[in-house]
């Protein structure tokens, strides 16, 4: 992509070019979130990074924002399939003429859903523009519990659950918030939060020790685990748990977050059948 525009861009540029190129593809290369300013992808950003380091690319900061630009020319283009150089070359006819304000625009108008956390929409768009936008935000007034895995999804997949649920805060159970999945460890879940107005909260005091998941083969294993948990873990803190309750009644939407898919896996699942089994709840549960 920064090869067919003359080897180098502006970072938002970039993001916004690679967005459009993933609208015309069946499977998409990469997913993006509503960011500060509109659709923003933390693996692509994660691959400049990476690039940068190995040689390929050089990242240029100025007042205005980074640049990107290619270090080694090396007619990369031609490592596409026909399709995917028919896409960037459309690209580059269709909006190669845009100043980067221009294409910004362009994709809130189009794509309202990922403008709805700009900080810069208000600069770039009328009245009745920024009522479209505002319409594509999710806001419910009805508390409720969610709990959400992060196996199988992208970090940008995920935060759009969030986003679409109107999830306020975001509590992760893990004993250890470490993952070797991109963007699932503490510091960079929580950025990726924070940046899009969700409060992250580590409670490791819920979490299973990871030597306690080897050689779990089976649902009865898992049970088994989750019977013992229940028994030690949970009684053991149950301040936290109350915690957690807190947390529903003052912000009224709060996720439950760990790794496994399905939540009969996952002792997030019991974290929030025992929530459920607090007297007075105003709450509902529901699974992402």
């Amino acid at each position: 992509m920064i090869e067919a525009f003359g080897g180098h861009l502006t970072a938002k540029q970039l993001q916004k070019y690679l967005f459009l190129f993933t609208r015309k593809q069946e499977e998409k290369a990469f997913d993006f979130i509503p960011y500060y300013y509109g659709c923003f992808s933390f693996q692509a950003n994660q691959d400049i990074m990476t690039l940068a380091k190995l040689g390929y690319l050089s990242i240029i900061k100025s007042e205005n924002g980074r640049r990107i630009q290619i270090c080694q020319p090396n007619n990369y283009l031609m490592m596409l399939d026909m399709f995917e150089q028919q896409a960037i070359k459309e690209i580059k006819e269709k909006f190669g003429c845009l100043s980067q304000n221009e294409l910004i625009r362009y994709t809130y108008i189009n794509y309202p859903y990922y403008a709805t956390k700009s900080t810069i929409a208000i600069n770039l768009l009328n009245e009745e523009e920024l009522a479209v936008i505002d319409k594509q935000k999710r806001t419910f007034a009805e508390p409720q519990l969610f709990t959400i895995g992060y196996e199988g999804r992208s970090l940008e997949k995920y935060i759009n659950i969030l986003l679409v649920n109107d999830v306020h805060i975001l509590c992760d159970v893990r004993k250890n918030a470490y993952s070797q999945k991109y963007g699932f460890s503490k510091s960079q879940l929580e950025k990726a939060c924070t940046g899009v107005g969700i409060k992250y909260i580590h409670i490791p005091q819920l979490g299973i020790e990871s030597e306690q998941r080897q050689d779990l083969k089976s649902q009865k294993d898992y049970e088994i685990l989750f019977e013992s948990y229940e028994k030690s873990t949970l009684k053991e803190n149950w301040d936290y748990l109350l915690y957690v309750r807190e947390l529903i009644d003052t912000e009224k939407r709060v996720a439950l977050t760990c790794f496994e898919e399905s939540h009969k896996q996952c002792h997030r699942g019991r974290v929030a059948k025992y929530l459920m089994q607090l007297p007075d709840i105003t709450y509902t549960l529901k699974h992402l």
